[in-house]
């Protein structure tokens, strides 16, 4: 196994819609999604979301495609983009954890009143219950990364853009990243 160094990456995202929208106006935040990818190219990314790109109501546990998916109906998505170096023994823990979700995505749900919780700063979690930002935080945190001293259930977008340990690798439209752009 090759022991160098590889890196994952967050990206943080604004479509744009009503939902996002209304997010902005309370956090003052520019971004309000967040997903985890394996590769620059988003292709093998991960988050808790629309589960069908045209029905916002319902979410949960998504492999989003930068493509076909949700970001499809919203072409002027911007974002951010970070990458955190990991070593492959994280990688190896953060794809064992991805595993259980890939296995019982149907199981999980989209955990909104999570959301209304981070509000209040007062953490509500249900089993098997998600939203974006604690699902990565939750991925990181159970293979042995620690970006905060806060409970995953308490993490928003946001956190992730102060967070030291991320490296900024882009920001712009997301259809204008050019390991994405080049698949036009």
């Amino acid at each position: 196994m090759n022991e160098e160094n590889s890196y994952v990456y967050i990206l943080l995202t604004d479509t744009g819609t009503l939902f996002t929208t209304l997010i902005k106006r309370y956090t003052k935040a520019p971004y309000n999604h967040a997903s985890i990818s394996f590769n620059k190219e988003l292709t093998d990314m991960y988050s808790f979301g629309r589960k069908k790109p045209n029905n916002p109501l319902t979410g949960g546990f998504v492999k989003e495609d930068v493509i076909t998916g949700t970001y499809s109906k919203f072409p002027e998505t911007s974002c951010v983009i970070y990458q955190l170096e990991v070593t492959p023994r994280q990688v190896t823990k953060m794809r064992r954890v991805l595993d259980v979700f890939i296995k019982n995505g149907e199981k999980f749900i989209y955990n909104i009143l999570g959301v209304l919780g981070v509000s209040i700063n007062e953490p509500i979690e249900f089993s098997n219950s998600y939203f974006c930002s604690q699902f990565v935080a939750e991925i990181l945190n159970r293979s042995g990364i620690r970006l905060w001293d806060k409970l995953p259930a308490l993490i928003t977008p946001e956190d992730f853009r102060q967070s030291e340990q991320l490296e900024l690798i882009y920001e712009g439209k997301l259809y204008e990243f050019v390991p994405i752009n080049k698949h036009f």
